[in-house]
């Protein structure tokens, strides 16, 4: 019983990291219909100065922050330069979007070079407790809190408030919205640049978790990311949510039971479900 415990906080942990960052392709698929590839770009940065940060001030809240506010730049950045010019184009978005993901990721070798960079957790969610005979890590439990609290409020904004109805309305009718005197370009741009804040949040955790830092982790994350978000459902947020605490529980029990699939898995579980629901788990075919 205390293995099934350990390995249950150890896949949420690592389901939570994986959400946040499917979180903000979910947003931005999901109510601008943008394809963002770059995403994987945009959580490489934000661990890199997101940590940066954390070591010249000693404050990993600072470091948090940083993080935030250049996921949001970068975001920002993006959707004017990049994703504007291509709306309503999926497979321009695809290959502008790639490549971008290709340089950001070669910049962070530019700028902080190409050497990978150790990680600590910080002190304050150093350790863990000891109940019983079961160990519980502080800091997997810090995320795992963490992605549950993220969940929760954007999905009460994008449910229960007047933003979120606005948001949900331009999605479905763009000319009505703006009729009403909105401007829902503006409305858009704020979506992207929270979805790409949500990627260099889950990059600027993530690194005191695996303990170490590379400018290939955004690669590598942005393709578990949109695995995610397959299995969910492109657009479904709460999908998104359960495909990534299945594909983090999935990974942790197969690389204690059975190692040799823990790196196949996720692909295994993508195929099943695009080949028995190929609209994802929580979503429903249209048309």
């Amino acid at each position: 019983m205390e293995l099934i415990i350990s390995l249950i906080i150890n896949g949420l942990a690592t389901g939570m990291l994986i959400f946040l960052l499917a979180a903000g392709v979910t947003l931005i698929f999901g109510l601008m219909d943008v394809l963002n590839f770059a995403h994987g770009g945009l959580f490489v940065w934000g661990a890199y100065t997101g940590i940066f940060a954390y070591a010249a001030t000693d404050s990993f809240i600072i470091g948090i922050l940083i993080a935030l506010v250049t996921g949001a730049v970068l975001g920002l950045i993006t959707e004017k330069l990049i994703i504007t010019p291509v709306y309503g184009n999926h497979i321009q978005q695809i290959l502008i979007t790639l490549g971008l993901m290709i340089v950001l990721s070669e910049c962070i070798k530019v700028v902080f070079g190409p050497n990978g960079i150790p990680v600590s957790v910080p002190p304050l969610l150093a350790g863990s407790w000891e109940v019983g005979n079961i160990i519980i890590i502080k800091y997997r439990i810090f995320i795992i809190v963490i992605g549950f609290i993220i969940y929760g409020i954007f999905h009460y904004i994008l449910t229960r408030t007047k933003i979120g109805l606005i948001v949900r309305a331009g999605v479905m009718n763009k000319e009505m919205v703006q009729a009403l005197g909105i401007n829902i370009k503006r409305v858009f741009l704020y979506v992207f640049m929270v979805g790409a804040a949500l990627a260099a949040l889950g990059g600027v955790l993530m690194a005191p978790y695996s303990g170490v830092i590379y400018a290939e982790m955004g690669m590598e994350y942005a393709i578990l990311g949109f695995i995610v978000v397959v299995i969910g459902g492109m657009g479904s947020y709460s999908g998104t949510l359960l495909a990534a605490i299945l594909v983090g529980l999935a990974g942790s029990f197969m690389a204690y039971y059975v190692p040799y699939l823990s790196l196949a898995v996720n692909m295994i579980i993508m195929v099943i479900v695009l080949v028995f629901r190929p609209q994802g788990l929580f979503t429903v075919a249209k048309g």
